[in-house]
């Protein structure tokens, strides 16, 4: 069962989704990405928070990479929330084969009947820019604090807190002619030790 989100789709670990940080430990929610883009303006359900810690480095470039990822997490767990893996925040911060992945997450949770509620914290972001036009994020989620919600009840499953409550996610983006900073390979797995407590 799916505890909470912020990534979308494929790889190891199944089950849930995640974020991202580097540098201080501030808490805040996704942090703002250059609207002249036409970004859309993403506003979580009043029972979900994307918590970013430390997102960002003091690199200009680093920055719009890590502002854009966040994006692309509250993106996701949107579309969780409304139940629709045709939302267009999707595919705007996703493309290629990690959109498809990501369609087939939100997907699959609304069969179950389910969405999220609590907090997903997103923290330990490490970033490599490889050229102007891509780069590679790895970071962590905490799901310890979100949890599934039955979509026609309202009901919250809440679950023991263990080193599965915590997903490390690698992603490749790639900056688009739009100059969005797009998801093209999306992986996780549950329980890695570098985002255990």
């Amino acid at each position: 069962m799916l505890t909470g989100c912020g990534g979308g789709g494929s790889g190891t670990g199944g089950g849930k989704i995640a974020g991202a940080d580097t540098g201080s430990s501030k808490t805040s929610a996704a942090p703002s990405a250059d609207a002249a883009a036409g970004r859309p303006k993403i506003t979580l359900p009043n029972d979900l928070q994307d918590a970013f810690e430390g997102w960002k480095t003091g690199d200009a470039t680093e920055n719009a990479v890590l502002a854009d990822v966040a994006q692309r997490i509250d993106a996701t767990n949107y579309a969780i929330t409304q139940g629709n893996a045709e939302q267009p925040e999707l595919g705007f911060y996703y493309s290629g084969t990690a959109l498809a992945d990501a369609k087939d997450w939100v997907q699959s949770i609304a069969k179950d009947g389910y969405s999220i509620t609590g907090t997903n914290r997103y923290y330990d972001a490490k970033i490599e820019v490889f050229d102007s036009t891509s780069a590679g994020v790895v970071y962590c989620e905490d799901q310890s604090r979100a949890y599934a919600k039955d979509r026609k009840s309202g009901k919250v499953h809440k679950t023991a807190v263990t080193d599965q409550s915590y997903v490390l996610y690698s992603t490749r983006v790639q900056k688009n002619k739009q100059g969005v900073w797009q998801a093209t390979k999306l992986t996780s797995q549950r329980g890695h030790k570098s985002c255990t407590p």
